[in-house]
């Protein structure tokens, strides 16, 4: 029989899902009959098709007797083969009780705590920790070490500037063993920074504690340490397995003498859902099966070349992660007298007449320097950089309105942490808000500088923080604030979350509230939207809900306040 029509798998520009499109009268009328849930696409001749199961099913049997001709074949084909959840070897994660730290712990854990060490000793320490930041995850792993058999010596990667408060945490809640196994209650277990890349032999400790981009130039060296224990901190670094550090840890993962293997992140999916597969494949190997299994059964490849898990299968995602490896936890679940969280987005004027000015200078360098480049390498270099000097301009362009917005913020006489993402930024807020005498957290400051300035901030001796979003959004506590204002924007949600919840965190009394300050007509238009996009993907695999990205209500009656002082100076 002649065939009837075609189908196409597309990007449909008005729900911005993955659809089926088939084009002919004759499927029209037959997918108008046989899947209500279609609906028209550009004319009469075009339906549209949501991409679930149930309706690519449909499809298959109307196939079956009216041929259609296939567009997307490499797509149509893994849709329709037998599909199976990869397949599963570990067994579900039973409810949870609130269990006793073991005798070496020094401290006391919050209840929802304890139902964490539990959690961590039910998955036998093979597992992943993502509560929300700021609800102490760092110290549910210390009570698991002194309470698990035989977990040291433990190594512990962690970010450059989480390093000594780790230390700090393991002094402050962990008591020393003897070797003849007797608690020694004033002392703490031995542990070491390791801080070059050289090779040396490492002496003998309770606890190394490593930075990620230090890890594979030392590797030879810690594999020889017998090490018992692998906790990996803000374990999102491992996102990618195309990295020295994934890879580093992959091959100490797999040592015989590693019994546990822990992941801590309140943020472990920054951008796409698929970025789960690489660090599951770390804590437990083989729960998602291998990335093709893992991409073939719950993502599509958008038009970037990147696997983006299916709307309709994040929930599933979801569940399957944390019937099996993951405890997520959210505040508002846990903390009830913790208050909550609102985001809100600000349009605020920018200099566009500077802006464009900027832009065209970007933009003619961006084209000289195409046609100067030898390599694929540096085109691509040279659009990264126009891309970075564009997304400071927008900072630049916006900067006096955003400084008229802190102060004005300052005027209520709370304290205030600004984040931004350039350093020329950085310093231009300093000098324009150098009457509060801010502290600030900058990349490239020593640990004693960084700290000294959080102290400034934390015991009230200035009521303004400025922080880079980079630097200052993991292993910090700035509770002493309830506002906290985006003077620039990240591409990545989890990026902005961090950052919140440096304020947003176990010790806050009050309502966060959260500024999202967006340039008129700049690139920022562009950013927001992308955030609010993967910030869907997230919430829907990590919390079982998409998380409204603003709560007008409380967040406007500060802005009236704002604003009312504006009015009120002109």
């Amino acid at each position: 029989m002649k065939e009837f029509g075609t189908l196409e798998y597309v990007l449909d520009i008005y729900s911005k899902n993955w659809t089926w499109k088939l084009t002919g009268s004759r499927a029209v009328s037959m997918v108008a009959r046989v899947i209500p849930q279609a609906w028209y696409g550009d004319g009469p001749e075009e339906a549209i098709v949501p991409d679930t199961e149930h309706n690519v099913q449909k499809i298959k049997w109307i196939m079956e007797t009216y041929p259609l001709e296939i567009k997307s074949r490499n797509i149509w084909q893994r849709k329709t083969r037998h599909m199976t959840v990869p397949k599963r070897k570990w067994t579900k994660i039973e409810k949870l009780r609130k269990a006793n730290p073991g005798e070496q712990f020094r401290g006391t854990l919050l209840d929802f705590q304890r139902e964490g060490l539990d959690f961590l000793l039910k998955s036998s320490g093979n597992a992943l920790l993502a509560d929300e930041m700021g609800l102490g995850k760092t110290v549910q792993t210390l009570s698991y070490l002194a309470t698990e058999k035989q977990t040291f010596p433990a190594l512990i990667v962690a970010p450059l500037v989480t390093l000594s408060n780790w230390q700090r945490e393991i002094q402050k809640f962990l008591k020393k063993r003897s070797r003849n196994g007797r608690v020694v209650e004033g002392q703490h277990p031995s542990s070491v920074l390791i801080r070059t890349g050289k090779s040396q032999e490492i002496g003998k400790y309770d606890i190394y504690i490593i930075n990620y981009d230090l890890l594979y130039k030392r590797l030879d060296d810690l594999s020889k340490l017998n090490i018992k224990t692998l906790v990996c901190d803000e374990v999102q670094h491992l996102r990618s397995k195309s990295t020295k550090k994934y890879s580093a840890v992959k091959k100490l993962a797999g040592l015989e003498s590693v019994k546990y293997r822990i992941g801590l992140s309140g943020t472990p999916i920054y951008n796409r859902g698929s970025e789960i597969w690489p660090i599951v494949d770390i804590l437990r190997p083989g729960l998602l099966g291998s990335f093709d299994e893992f991409c073939e059964y719950f993502c599509y490849v958008n038009e970037k070349g990147k696997a983006i898990v299916l709307e309709n299968k994040r929930a599933s995602l979801g569940e399957e992660l944390r019937k099996h490896v993951m405890l997520r936890r959210k505040k508002s679940d846990v903390l009830k007298e913790l208050k909550e969280k609102v985001r809100y987005k600000e349009f605020i004027d920018s200099d566009i007449n500077y802006y464009y000015s900027e832009l065209d200078k970007i933009w003619k360098r961006l084209e000289e320097e195409q046609k100067t480049a030898t390599s694929a390498f540096d085109k691509f270099s040279s659009y990264k950089r126009a891309i970075q000097s564009e997304r400071q301009a927008a900072g630049a362009a916006k900067l006096p309105h955003v400084i008229e917005f802190v102060k004005n913020i300052m005027e209520i006489e709370e304290s205030v942490v600004v984040f931004c993402h350039h350093k020329a930024i950085h310093a231009l807020l300093h000098k324009s808000l150098h009457e509060y005498l801010p502290s600030s957290i900058i990349g490239g400051q020593s640990d004693k500088e960084r700290q000294d300035n959080i102290d400034r901030f934390q015991n009230g001796e200035t009521k303004l923080m400025i922080a880079g979003l980079r630097a200052g959004n993991v292993g910090i506590n700035l509770s002493k604030a309830r506002y906290v204002i985006f003077a620039e924007l990240d591409w990545s949600p989890a990026i902005h979350r961090q950052a919140e919840d440096r304020l947003h965190r176990i010790g806050q009394k009050n309502t966060v509230f959260a500024y999202y300050l967006i340039g008129n007509a700049t690139l920022d238009d562009h950013v927001a939207n992308v955030l609010v996009d993967k910030s869907y993907e997230i919430d829907a695999i990590m919390d079982e809900k998409e998380e409204a990205f603003e709560n007008k209500d409380k967040a406007e009656l500060i802005l009236a306040q704002i604003h009312d002082r504006l009015t009120a100076k002109h």
